[in-house]
């Protein structure tokens, strides 16, 4: 089973092998939603279907809403609707992957532990490292899936919401991580929510840091000596992450795993929840406008 990094190499000799692998590709761009499913439909993996962000991993009305902010949660029990009609069934290997470094098959591979289901990991370097090996792809849309029998499981991910993480502000038993890029985090831009800065005591690791020149993920130790630095003596265990919109912080999470440091939680709502949130301090300025 496969938990956290699947390399091209291991993904082609279990499709070699006949092994029941469910491939899902995740593709997306936040700026042009429809692109995720051009890509796939340009170039992917034989046999894969397409997982969109906002379709499949994203619920934004009631009352299947499990979180805040610009990407809710859909409940547990929607979601696993979601995965019987594309096809899981019940201790399936998963392979998810990208073609943006990891930022939406993140998603995917997290929400699956969520829901209970372990054996799912990412494909390092995505459809890039496939195409790399020789490998062949496919082109257009892939065939419907026949229904999955997959069933919720306990949650193997844990979670921690806004008025949580206000009750802990400053406390050694919560360590806040933010997944956006430096500018984003010290407020000096804001191109998506309404108020720009960060919570109070976060600590920033742009998601992409955990990428290599490669387009992989770094190796475990470096990847460990990275948040071993950015801790500096804090507790593994006490991270929540969090980003905009609860997407982009997972391959933070995913990273600290790789490394050996544990399954730390995340705050799915992440930014875009907090600062919509009456009376919860922001380190922040007003965008202009």
């Amino acid at each position: 089973m496969y938990t956290t990094l699947i390399s091209a190499a291991q993904l082609r000799q279990l499709l070699d092998d006949h092994q029941p692998v469910l491939v899902m590709d995740c593709s997306f761009d936040l700026t042009n939603p429809a692109a995720g499913r051009q890509q796939f439909e340009a170039a992917h993996i034989p046999g894969a279907v397409h997982v969109d962000l906002d379709e499949h991993l994203s619920e934004k009305t009631a009352p299947d809403r499990a979180s805040g902010g610009r990407h809710p949660l859909p409940s547990r029990e929607a979601f696993a609707r979601r995965l019987r009609a594309l096809g899981l069934n019940p201790g399936q290997q998963v392979v998810a992957m990208d073609r943006q470094g990891a930022n939406y098959c993140g998603r995917l591979w997290w929400m699956l532990k969520w829901c209970g289901h372990e054996a799912v990991a990412v494909l390092d370097g995505g459809l890039a490292a496939w195409q790399a090996t020789g490998a062949a792809v496919a082109q257009g849309t892939s065939p419907v899936p026949a229904a999955g029998r997959f069933e919720l499981q306990p949650s193997l991910a844990r979670t921690r919401d806004a008025q949580v993480i206000a009750r802990s502000l400053g406390q050694p038993d919560q360590v806040l991580v933010d997944a956006r890029a430096a500018a984003r985090f010290r407020g000096e831009i804001e191109p998506l929510d309404p108020v720009a800065g960060h919570i109070p005591g976060a600590l920033n690791r742009p998601f992409t840091d955990n990428i290599g020149p490669d387009g992989r993920f770094k190796p475990a130790a470096e990847l460990r000596a990275d948040f071993e630095r950015l801790l500096a003596g804090r507790d593994p265990a006490a991270v929540v992450h969090h980003c905009g919109s609860g997407v982009s912080a997972i391959p933070n999470l995913l990273a600290m795993e790789i490394a050996g440091l544990g399954r730390t939680a995340l705050f799915p709502g992440s930014w875009s929840e907090w600062c919509n949130t009456p009376g919860l301090p922001c380190a922040r300025s007003q965008v202009p406008g």
